[in-house]
């Protein structure tokens, strides 16, 4: 799986590398949207959708997004098998949109919750692989 994520963000480089930490059989590819070369690498992914709302691509080229993007990351890791509840048709439609919101002020919000966590240049770390040639 790929998850496309905004590595200026704080807070989401924080839980990409969290993830990513979790990955031991290495299943999950993260890719910077800020990355310089990342439109020629990833010419399908609209970017300016990608910083809107999390996008994610599974092993069969199907894409993926928001909460269904991470639930499935934190699922193929063996993780948090709670976060299932966010996708029971009850629960899902108000996780959907306490998702878009967080989305639309995740930088505020990481700004609240980590201040001692700002990025230095306006970009966040994390260990992100190239793709491989199938995709």
């Amino acid at each position: 799986m790929i998850i496309f994520y905004d590595g200026n963000c704080p807070l989401c480089s924080k839980e990409m590398q969290h993830l990513k930490r979790a990955d031991r059989a290495d299943k999950i590819q993260l890719e910077d949207l800020n990355s310089d070369d990342f439109n020629q690498r990833f010419p399908h992914i609209n970017r300016d959708h990608a910083m809107a709302v999390l996008h994610g691509q599974n092993e069969n080229g199907e894409m993926l997004f928001g909460l269904d993007v991470t639930c499935l990351a934190w699922q193929s890791v063996g993780k948090y098998p709670c976060l299932r509840a966010l996708r029971w048709p009850v629960i899902r439609p108000v996780a959907d949109r306490v998702y878009l919101l967080f989305a639309k002020y995740r930088n505020p919000i990481s700004s609240f919750l980590m201040p001692q966590n700002a990025c230095a240049n306006g970009a966040c770390t994390t260990n992100s692989k190239r793709p491989e040639s199938k995709l």
